[in-house]
């Protein structure tokens, strides 16, 4: 049995990225390493964020066909484990490249259902 129904789960997505926009504003990426606060802050979002990928599992390439999810679950799987490795450029690069994107298509496909 599913944790969640996957538009839940595309809006926990879309929450994490909202959240994270208000954490990072106009920051830039050596504020951003400067701050530990926002960091974990948005470190803590993307977890959520990949989790929600997880879980939506090969639904995920049906429903936002675009996305580079095996990327985003990677990128969870370092947060939860490998957290001392973190790269806050990688995380910087996906917060201000990717993210804006995923939001977008997951907005498309919750309006569209």
């Amino acid at each position: 049995m599913p944790f969640r129904d996957n538009l839940t789960h595309l809006r926990d997505i879309v929450e994490g990225i909202e959240l994270i926009e208000t954490f990072v504003g106009d920051m830039t990426l050596d504020a951003y390493r400067a701050d530990p606060l926002r960091k974990s802050a948005v470190e803590r979002q993307l977890q959520i964020i990949t989790e929600a990928a997880k879980r939506l599992g090969d639904d995920a390439y049906v429903l936002c066909p675009d996305q580079d999810w095996k990327g985003f679950c990677r990128m969870g799987d370092v947060l939860r484990h490998i957290y001392h490795n973190v790269d806050d450029e990688i995380v910087w690069d996906t917060v201000t490249e990717e993210l804006p994107k995923m939001k977008e298509a997951a907005l498309k496909t919750i309006r569209g259902s």
